[in-house]
């Protein structure tokens, strides 16, 4: 089980890195990505306390640093993500115009402009910018997390429309948001999907972190 989408105390998560990283692998995982919440006033911040973790490995789990880019001005979002690049981060997230909140319009494409890695749970994508995550490479997340996994179905059905590529992600907060793979895959399945599809998104995210 690979993960790359959950939160720390960092941010808005429950646990300190190294219990959740603890968590997740008593759940099954092998890697854990750590992507706290970040915007124009913390994201050094969040990039500098995450880093300290990028070479260790506890209890047979690989942590890799990451960040999520929340609520960032469209007009600076891809000189933000340059920002975090430079500073070490290893994965870049940008949370995406999901239907239950108010991300700024704009947000999915500015995010697969500006180079991120996942655009996470995109729910009023653009059938047009679908079709630019496909050609620039940008993961597509299918989300496990209440509210953002109501948007599932769009991503899925365009996604196998036009090539884009899927990834899974819990986007978890809490120790109760982690889930198994036998959860995961009726996530897939529950968003119009295969359980072969759950496989290929788990191999996207191993291409990533290598």
């Amino acid at each position: 089980m690979i993960d790359l989408h959950t939160h720390s105390l960092l941010s808005d998560g429950e646990l300190v890195p190294s219990e959740l990283a603890r968590r997740a692998y008593v759940k099954g995982y092998k890697v854990i990505g750590i992507s706290d919440h970040a915007d124009l006033s913390n994201f050094e911040r969040i990039a500098e306390s995450i880093l300290k973790m990028r070479e260790d490995t506890y209890w047979g789990i690989k942590i890799i640093p990451g960040i999520e880019l929340t609520h960032i001005p469209v007009s600076m979002m891809g000189t933000v993500i340059e920002k975090v690049r430079k500073m070490g981060i290893k994965y870049v997230i940008v949370h995406g115009e999901t239907i239950t909140e108010p991300v700024e319009e704009g947000t999915n494409r500015a995010a697969i402009l500006g180079g991120c890695d996942i655009l996470a749970h995109p729910g009023l994508i653009k059938e047009e910018d679908v079709r630019l995550a496909a050609e620039k490479g940008v993961l597509l997340e299918i989300s496990a997390r209440k509210g953002h996994c109501l948007g599932n179905g769009r991503v899925a059905l365009l996604c196998k429309r036009y090539g884009a590529r899927m990834i899974f992600g819990s986007d978890a907060h809490s120790p109760s948001d982690l889930v198994d793979e036998a959860f995961a895959k009726k996530v897939v399945v529950g968003s119009g999907l295969e359980e072969s599809d759950f496989f290929m998104m788990q191999r996207n995210a191993e291409e990533l972190i290598l």
